[in-house]
């Protein structure tokens, strides 16, 4: 249900309980900066949502009765979790107190209430279902564990996919898999040439936040690779099997295994897309990929500037153009592009990032971008990345208008699109119930 006014701040008493507070509307965050959000830029929380208590901050509404922005001074802040497919517009507004802890990796959307629901400034960009709370039964996924674990006993990967990922993390890729169905992941790197701040499968031990999961101990070898992924290819509706995942590093070191495994893969199967989700490092290996039958590269990215991406990826023996490299070469071979685009409210829309991603798009040939909410502490990142003034902005949702007007036919979405969408009709082919 639209709203018609602005919705009520919300506050925690530390305790878990979260109450609202109607002297104060609710407001978002851009860069540093507070401002309130247009009604209609407010939807329900979607199912899947969670909402999370911000130690250390309080949070900053606008006055119902003076208009003035002020804080909230009966607990803490509050932000939501808003699940995949769906990209938010603001960041949550707080003051952050001295002794606040630097926040673990998940991103931190504005949230509100009223009419008895809660309410996120953002918007679905996606109508993929293939990660949706509601699609998930934890029963089959264990039937599934139990039964392919079975028919590769020796396998260590679909072990690690199935004791680590899937029961473990419960990845929503790896719980695809064991049911049989659409992106299958295929992690293959224990090594990073990157040391991204956010990193969620390894930080150091003096950080002050922690990885949100354990990384790839082992090196599949080709035949590990091949033997659960023909079959998957094979049977599974909207097939798909993605190199480079949240629990490795970075699958381009492997390149020389994963060519192998692609030629091999194809010896057997024409069916379904090879992907691989990257940093983009190593536009030689990308080469080399494509030439064995690479179908579609995903880059990660937090920005098409230079000097916004490289103190963040802080990245070994490669450099930013080394990404746009990648990208131009996979386009060269007719193969899908995307970049993986880390959504910061008041970087991500700023003027000076809206040129270098018009500029990034025409030099790449950029086929999609995946808008993916951030999962960064927002003080911390940009004090990790020496940002104090983040400069013009124009709003996430003028942006995302400003670059499909100008570029039509660059898709939106949030997840790696199948080759049935990626060859037939984008608006229709995609995982559904």
């Amino acid at each position: 249900m639209a709203l018609t006014s602005s919705p009520y701040l919300l506050y925690s008493d530390g305790n878990g309980n979260i109450f609202e507070d109607t002297s104060l509307y609710a407001v978002g965050r851009s860069g540093w900066d507070a401002l309130p959000v247009p009604v209609e830029d407010w939807i329900e929380l979607p199912d899947g949502g969670s909402l999370y208590e911000l130690p250390g901050r309080v949070g900053i509404g606008i006055d119902v009765k003076t208009g003035d922005l002020r804080l909230c001074d009966k607990g803490w802040a509050v932000a939501a979790f808003i699940p995949p497919a769906h990209t938010g517009f603001y960041i949550a507004a707080y003051e952050t107190q001295p002794e606040a802890p630097t926040l673990p990796l998940f991103c931190y959307t504005a949230v509100a209430w009223q009419n008895d629901k809660f309410y996120v400034p953002a918007m679905r960009i996606e109508q993929d279902i293939r990660q949706e709370c509601a699609g998930f039964d934890a029963d089959k996924v264990k039937l599934g564990v139990a039964h392919l674990t079975k028919a590769y006993p020796h396998n260590r990967l679909v072990n690690h996919l199935a004791n680590n990922c899937a029961l473990t993390y419960h990845c929503p890729a790896a719980r695809n898999y064991f049911i049989g169905r659409w992106e299958c992941p295929v992690p293959a790197s224990p090594a990073c040439n990157a040391n991204c701040v956010g990193c969620i499968s390894l930080q150091p031990d003096e950080e002050t936040i922690v990885s949100t999961q354990d990384r790839l101990q082992f090196k599949p070898t080709v035949e590990e690779i091949v033997e659960f992924t023909v079959p998957h290819l094979e049977t599974a509706p909207y097939p798909l099997i993605s190199f480079g995942q949240g629990c490795e590093g970075e699958p381009l070191l492997m390149w020389e295994t994963l060519e192998k495994a692609i030629i091999e893969i194809r010896k057997h199967t024409s069916k379904g897309s090879i992907n691989i989700n990257t940093n983009g490092s190593r536009p030689d290996a990308v080469k080399r990929l494509c030439e064995a039958g690479l179908n579609s590269i995903r880059v990660s990215t937090n920005s098409a500037r230079s000097e916004i991406y490289m103190p963040y990826y802080r990245p070994n023996n490669y450099q930013f153009e080394d990404i746009v490299e990648s990208l131009k070469i996979v386009n060269g071979f007719g193969g899908w592009t995307s970049i993986n685009y880390f959504v910061f409210p008041g970087m991500t829309d700023s003027v000076a990032e809206y040129e270098a991603l018009r500029k990034l798009i025409r030099e790449t040939g950029l086929k999609m971008i995946q808008w993916r909410n951030f999962n960064i502490d927002p003080d911390w990142y940009l004090g990790k990345i020496g940002v104090s003034e983040t400069g013009e902005f124009m709003g996430v949702k003028q942006l995302m208008d400003l670059i499909r007007e100008e570029f039509p036919h660059l898709k939106y979405g949030y997840y790696n699109p199948p080759m049935e969408r990626i060859k037939g009709t984008y608006e229709v082919d995609f995982a559904h119930y």
